[in-house]
C-alpha cells in the first residue's frame, strides 16, 4: 500500500468532496442496501441510547498522511477548531453527566487550544481520552512533553499502531512511523501509561493494512503484546478497526479495483448483533466548526444529525440528541461486519 504526501483535498481528487463520495456509496450497492438490511432485522430505525461519549474532532491539520485516514488529515490540512467552538463544547457539556470526552483529528495536539481545552475538560470532571498517533510526540521538541502532560490530567491514551511490524505499519502511515511509534510508546511507558497499577491507560489500535477485515480481537491483542515485549513496551487493551470505505480508503479501494470486493465482504459479514452496539447509539460527533453528527465518518461524509435534532453546538439539546434517530449509509457496513468495529473495537 503505497503512502501519498498530500491529502484528496490538495490533490484535488474528486473523493475530497463529501457529497461526491455519499454519491458514489450510494449508487455502487452490492446485494441489500444498509437500510434494507436493518428493516430485514428488525432494527430499522437505528436509534441512540443516550450519550456517554463526547467526541470532539478538533481539527484537521496532521503531521502524517496515512494512506487509510477517513479524515483526509494531513500536514497541507488547516481547518482546526477555535477556542470559541471549544468553549461552546465546555457551555454544552456543563450539566450533563456525560462522562467521557474524546478529542481527536487529525493530530489533536496540534491545535493551539488542545492543552487548554483538556485543562478545561478535567477541571469539569469529564473523563478525556487522546486519540494520539505517537509520531507528534517526536515530531516538534514542543510536543517531547506530552506524556507528562497526559500524566498530569490523568488523559486515557488511543494510540494506532497498524501492526507490529516496520514493512506493514511504514506501507500505511509513511516511512519510519513504526520506529517513531516505537520510540513515543517507550516515552509513554516511562511515565507509566501501559503499565500495572499506574492508573494510567495506554491502548492501542489495530486496523487492516488492505481490503480484508481485522481478525479476532483477542488474538491480535496476545499477538502485539507479545511482539512489543520484545521493544519492551506495554499496554492495555488493542481494539481492533475495521477500515470503512471512506475518504482515502475509498480512493485506494476504488484505485485497486477492490471497491466491489471489499464491500461484498462488508455486506456477507453484516451481523445485527454488532449493528445493536455500535458506536453512534452512545456518541456525539462534533466537527472542528462546531456541526453536529452522529460519528466520525458521518462527519467526513458531511452527514449533520436527523433535522428534529439540533445540527450545531450552539443549539445543543441534549434531548432531542438522546431521542434522534442514526443517519445511515452505504458505510455503515464498515461497523456491523463481523463482530463490529468502532473507536473502542470489537461491538459484538
Amino acid at each position: 500500500m503505497k503512502t501519498a504526501t498530500l491529502s484528496l483535498q490538495k490533490r484535488g481528487n474528486k473523493l475530497a468532496s463529501p457529497s461526491a463520495q455519499v454519491d458514489f456509496l450510494s449508487h455502487t450497492s452490492i446485494g441489500d442496501s444498509f437500510e434494507e438490511k436493518l428493516q430485514n432485522t428488525g432494527i430499522f430505525p437505528l436509534t441512540a441510547t443516550g450519550v456517554d461519549i463526547f467526541q470532539v474532532n478538533v481539527g484537521k491539520m496532521c503531521n502524517q498522511v496515512c494512506k487509510h485516514c477517513h479524515v483526509d488529515a494531513g500536514p497541507d490540512r488547516k481547518e482546526i477548531m477555535t477556542r470559541e467552538t471549544m468553549q461552546l463544547c465546555l457551555d454544552a457539556l456543563k450539566g450533563t453527566d456525560i462522562p467521557t470526552v474524546d478529542l481527536t483529528g487529525g493530530a489533536p495536539e496540534m491545535n493551539p487550544n488542545f492543552r487548554w481545552f483538556v485543562e478545561e475538560l478535567t477541571a469539569m470532571g469529564k473523563h478525556v481520552l487522546v486519540r494520539c498517533n505517537l509520531t507528534i510526540i517526536l515530531a516538534n521538541p514542543k510536543y517531547h512533553d506530552l506524556p507528562e502532560f497526559f500524566k498530569k490530567h490523568q488523559v486515557e491514551v488511543v494510540s494506532s499502531l497498524p501492526y507490529f511490524t516496520a514493512r506493514r505499519t511504514d506501507a500505511q502511515r509513511g516511512e519510519g512511523v513504526f520506529e517513531r511509534s516505537i520510540k513515543a510508546l517507550q516515552m509513554l511507558n516511562e511515565v507509566g501509561y501501559g503499565k500495572e497499577g499506574s492508573g494510567l491507560t495506554l491502548n492501542l489500535v489495530y486496523n487492516p493494512t488492505g481490503s480484508f477485515l481485522p481478525g479476532d480481537q483477542a488474538g491480535l491483542e496476545t499477538e502485539f503484546k507479545r511482539r512489543l515485549k520484545t521493544y519492551d513496551i506495554e499496554f492495555n487493551n488493542l481494539f481492533a478497526i475495521t477500515n470503512l470505505p471512506v475518504s482515502r480508503f475509498l480512493e485506494y479501494l476504488v484505485d485497486n479495483d477492490q471497491y466491489e470486493s471489499y464491500m461484498e465482504k462488508l455486506v456477507n459479514a453484516f451481523n445485527p448483533a454488532a449493528a445493536m452496539g455500535v458506536m453512534c447509539r452512545n456518541t456525539l460527533s462534533i466537527g472542528w466548526d462546531g456541526y453536529l453528527y452522529d460519528c466520525d465518518f458521518n462527519q467526513m461524509l458531511d452527514l449533520k444529525l436527523e433535522p428534529n435534532a439540533p445540527n450545531h453546538i450552539k443549539n445543543f439539546d441534549l434531548g432531542k440528541i438522546n431521542n434522534r434517530e442514526i443517519v445511515i449509509n452505504q458505510h455503515c457496513f464498515g461497523c456491523t461486519a463481523g463482530a463490529g468495529s468502532s473507536c473502542g473495537g470489537e461491538t459484538a
